[in-house]
């Protein structure tokens, strides 16, 4: 099956305090269309690095991304932002609504780096407010919501612009148990309809509610593991 996105001998090398830090040593990734990962490893292990990469917030030191035949190493800096706009959907651990807009506004945020809303658009907005469970809230502000709600927008709001993939950070973080299986149940279905997700996480248990987990240590692959069907079934 051809990658939604294909990392190849990536290296991030940052000069701090006169010394060079390897954020990213040669790190080597495929993600099929329709994968479910997680990307998991310690503190300094190179998944933030990774993760600003793979959403086009920074640029590799080496190396080739690709999202499908495209290499975004070779875009310019307004191309990588239409890229951020168009084709990645970001969910947040913190959310990151603005507090001022509705439901349905802050869904349809991406719409205005894209062109602007109109009524094709509105109607998609509304409908993915429905299909997270907020139909009846698409009035409401941030404020009056719950944790798992505000977290739902993100979600509908990530795939307004029918992005290639979804890329979650740590989006369970900040809720409780009840919620994040209400949150990862939605990740889970989205991903049988064809959603490729890339999600970095430190919590075992959600790691293991996707179909693939890699492994970062010290800014290198250190495994690269497909879930079983039994313990996918099993969690």
């Amino acid at each position: 099956m051809k990658p939604a996105v294909s990392v190849q001998n990536i290296f991030k090398l940052y000069e701090m305090d006169g010394e060079t830090v390897h954020a990213l040593n040669g790190v080597t990734l495929e993600v099929p269309q329709g994968d479910f990962v997680s990307v998991m490893g310690s503190s300094g292990s190179g998944k933030s690095t990774l993760l600003n990469l793979l959403g086009c917030l920074d640029r590799p030191t080496s190396g080739d991304i690709y999202f499908g035949d495209d290499d975004i190493t070779q875009l310019s800096d307004n191309q990588l932002s239409e890229i951020r706009a168009t084709r990645v959907g970001f969910i947040f651990q913190s959310y990151n609504l603005i507090p001022q807009l509705t439901v349905l506004e802050n869904i349809e945020v991406p719409l205005f780096y894209a062109g602007g809303v109109n009524t094709k658009m509105r109607k998609r907005s509304m409908e993915l407010a429905a299909m997270v469970g907020l139909a009846d809230r698409i009035k409401h502000r941030p404020t009056q919501l719950s944790g798992g709600q505000q977290q739902r927008v993100a979600i509908a709001r990530s795939l307004v612009n029918d992005p290639y993939f979804l890329l979650a950070d740590e989006p369970t973080g900040n809720l409780d148990s009840a919620t994040t299986e209400e949150i990862l149940e939605l990740l889970t279905n989205l991903n049988k309809q064809g959603k490729t997700i890339i999600m970095v996480t430190h919590e075992p248990d959600v790691g293991n509610r996707t179909k693939r987990i890699v492994r970062l240590r010290d800014g290198k692959v250190a495994s690269d593991r497909e879930l079983e069907k039994m313990e996918l079934s099993n969690v």
